[in-house]
């Protein structure tokens, strides 16, 4: 196969294939070095350090044990303490960075907190039931069969008095058969539109006098009951919505930050753009 020009160009930056396995096992004999140097760092800082293993009750144990994550974090820290990094540019910068995202969240989490209320919440749960009316539930039973035929001849059944029941027990593929075809109460999107459609247009006793097909095969229903489905109760729904009013709260408070604020798009070359723009989430 002849490469175009584009993929010319990329496998020769990359190199033959012998010099990129190369490099790969280059790079995993590094990896591999700086995972034992790390673990010799550590067993030096372990060795002659003092370690007292703590119960959850504040009591020392008194034993010796190999010393965990943690320990290892906390020997490492201290060492570096030691050595004068904690006044190093980088270390200032990593503290500077995490102060300032500690106080941005701290600030966003209270602000929340203090605009929220029980009230809210429930004005909330009211715009949820609004937009979430009731739906219809159908209680159906159903008899599956693989043709058109075997469909007419349980109506015929049924007809005859059969006990639609007993009948699917006896007839029906689908796996609530045995129990006697019961599907229990749905609602029309749980189901696929024929079934649905069929089931919707029964009234409560009454069963299918034409089979509906879908994609399972030919079904006989029975409707055995319909009712008004009950609204979620505000206790089954509360955490989501405070985790909503939370969002909504959020955008609020960073809408009342921007407002009257100068704000200043610089491009990745530090030369101011001029450009009036939405402040972006690291301007927030």
């Amino acid at each position: 196969m002849r490469l175009a020009p584009r993929a010319t160009q990329l496998a020769d930056r990359r190199g033959p294939p012998g010099r990129r396995r190369s490099q790969r096992k280059e790079q995993e004999l590094r990896e591999q070095v700086a995972r034992e140097t790390l673990e010799i760092v550590l067993n030096d800082l372990r060795d002659g350090a003092e370690i007292e293993i703590v119960s959850q009750n504040d009591e020392p144990t008194g034993a010796a044990a190999p010393a965990p994550a943690a320990v290892d974090f906390k020997l490492a820290g201290k060492a570096g303490r030691d050595a004068g990094l904690a006044a190093d540019d980088r270390v200032k910068a990593f503290v500077a960075k995490a102060e300032e995202q500690a106080v941005r969240e701290l600030y966003l989490e209270r602000e929340i907190e203090a605009r929220i209320n029980d009230e809210l919440i429930q004005e909330a749960y009211q715009v949820h039931l609004a937009d979430n009316p009731p739906a219809e539930e159908l209680h159906a039973r159903h008899i599956l069969v693989e043709t058109e035929e075997e469909a007419r001849e349980v109506i015929a059944l049924l007809d005859g008095g059969a006990d639609f029941a007993e009948l699917a027990k006896e007839r029906s593929t689908g796996p609530s058969g045995p129990k006697g075809g019961d599907l229990g109460y749905f609602t029309a999107d749980q189901m696929v539109p024929e079934f649905s459609e069929a089931a919707a247009a029964l009234e409560p006793g009454s069963y299918t006098k034409e089979p509906a097909k879908t994609q399972f095969g030919w079904h006989v229903i029975k409707l055995e009951d319909r009712r008004t489905a009950a609204p979620p109760p505000f206790e089954e729904i509360e955490q989501q919505l405070r985790e909503q009013v939370a969002r909504e709260t959020l955008e609020i408070v960073l809408n009342d930050l921007r407002d009257g604020a100068e704000i200043e798009i610089v491009s990745q070359n530090d030369e101011p753009t001029g450009a009036a723009a939405p402040a972006p989430a690291a301007v927030q």
